[in-house]
């Protein structure tokens, strides 16, 4: 592939071109880990709800096939945990060997909600050990709620997490004399002005991605012709989560766009791929900057204006209204809207993937069988993971040259030591090898499950124990 090979080549020297040599390998670390680890994140935030939400069906129904998920869904929250953590870990230390300027010069703010994080991080493990050692050894309802405050910690956590990325985009909170922080008000650092829009799109996201790829791997499996009530059973409780998610995402995904357009005027430009400020501004598909003047985009007349202002009158700041040196490159504003485009376009497809099952269940009251659906469902994990990265894309590259908006250059918060290649390289080495295990692990799971047809099979670190019967008069097999 020599053609995309040179256009990733121009890409990175673009982006490269008057920066410290250090700037790009730090720059394309983060990117790979942040990228690794937000595909964790969803599992961690949201596959334990639906894990709980078969363990409810299971004990108020007697579905024994809900229980059976449950347990074994169990296991694959412990294994994603474990990645999580791995990945997660080698991020925080990310922040301080790469990024040496943003924690040494505003750590005392940025460093906060990561605190909060911490203590959120101690909770869901101390009780997703007790819920994974707790079958067989707690009554079956107490066991189900020794599982809920792993959900709360999960929501907590993330949230602190995205608190932090949010400040980065709009920080508040501190007082700053000389060039240093000597105040720090830490409910408005955590709560800042990007906050809740922000926690709330990632939060859905993640319970988005979640569903669809639980959903799209029992899907595969009825498309194989194995459609008893435990797939049956595991497809629905993914779909419908992810599907009753979707409108709402896309209408917390429009306040988000406002907001972006109220407050991060560089990174709506961006968005719109808009080099000119004005009015009655086109809404441009697909497309990209080239020398400051838009090519390829296929533009919608007064759109943009009338989505950002409810009037074909509205006035749009474009990257003119930017000061030249902090202006983002033609590469990065490309980027930025290429990936805005995917993730709204991955998000129309969900929606009306969504739609295309209320139908069919309205029509026949049951988990659809048409082919071609479940081979859409089966794919809606990718799609889902697409948008999701898509998203990220637009958070993190949108606010580029900045690390802090307004505060701190990303040039000025890479550390001052060069070829960090070989670093990079190691860490590559690391989440390959991490993801590698993970997927091996979740393999043999599978191969014992389908070999043995029952949940006699413990997790390779979990204790000895009989399966969990919910029509037993105690919850138990005897």
């Amino acid at each position: 592939m020599p053609s995309a090979s040179c256009a990733t080549t121009v890409v990175l020297q673009a982006l490269a071109a008057g920066e410290p040599s250090q700037l790009l390998p730090a720059r394309e670390q983060m990117a790979f880990t942040l990228g690794f680890h937000i595909i964790i994140v969803p599992f961690g935030v949201a596959f334990t709800f639906l894990m709980l939400l078969a363990n409810h069906r299971g004990l108020r129904r007697g579905d024994e096939q809900a229980m059976l998920l449950a347990r074994r869904w169990s296991k694959v929250a412990a294994v994603l945990f474990a990645v999580g953590a791995v990945s997660g870990t080698v991020l925080t230390f990310e922040l301080g060997i790469l990024w040496p300027g943003l924690m040494g010069q505003y750590g005392a703010a940025f460093g906060f909600p990561f605190a909060i994080e911490g203590i959120f991080f101690f909770l869901e493990a101390i009780f997703m050990s007790f819920y994974i050692y707790g079958w067989d050894r707690l009554t079956p309802w107490a066991h189900f709620w020794s599982g809920v405050p792993v959900v709360i910690s999960s929501l907590g956590g993330a949230s602190a997490v995205v608190a932090a990325n949010a400040w980065m985009n709009q920080p508040g909170g501190i007082t700053m004399h000389a060039g240093r922080i000597v105040d720090v008000s830490p409910a408005k650092v955590f709560f800042n002005g990007a906050f809740w829009f922000e926690t709330i799109h990632m939060l859905l996201a993640a319970y988005i991605v979640a569903g669809f790829v639980v959903a799209g791997v029992y899907a595969a499996g009825m498309l194989k012709g194995r459609q008893d009530a435990y797939h049956r059973t595991g497809f629905l409780i993914g779909f419908v989560v992810a599907a009753v998610t979707v409108p709402v995402q896309i209408f917390v995904g429009d306040l988000v766009a406002r907001q972006v357009f109220d407050s991060e005027r560089a990174k709506f430009a961006a968005i719109e791929l808009l080099p000119d400020s004005g009015d009655h501004v086109p809404e441009t598909l697909g497309g990209v900057l080239i020398d400051g003047k838009v090519r390829y985009g296929l533009p919608i007349p007064d759109m943009a204006s009338l989505l950002a202002g409810f009037r074909p009158s509205t006035h749009i700041d474009g990257l003119d209204a930017i000061p030249a040196p902090v202006r983002p490159s033609d590469a990065g504003v490309s980027i930025v809207h290429l990936a805005f485009d995917v993730m709204v376009g991955a998000s129309m497809v969900l929606l009306a993937l969504s739609v295309w099952f209320a139908w069919l269940w309205w029509r026949h009251r049951r988990v659809p069988t048409n082919v071609w659906f479940l081979r859409c469902a089966a794919l809606s994990g990718v799609v889902a993971l697409v948008s999701l990265e898509s998203g990220w894309v637009v958070t993190e590259v949108g606010r580029q040259p900045w690390t802090v908006v307004g505060l701190l250059l990303t040039r000025d918060a890479v550390t001052t030591h060069g070829n960090l290649w070989p670093f990079f390289g190691a860490t590559t080495i690391i989440y390959v090898g991490v993801g590698t295990g993970a997927l091996l692990v979740l393999r043999a799971l599978r191969r014992r499950w389908a070999a043995q047809g029952d949940e006699d099979v413990q997790v390779p670190y979990g204790p000895e124990a009989p399966a969990v019967s919910a029509a037993s008069p105690e919850g138990r097999t005897p």
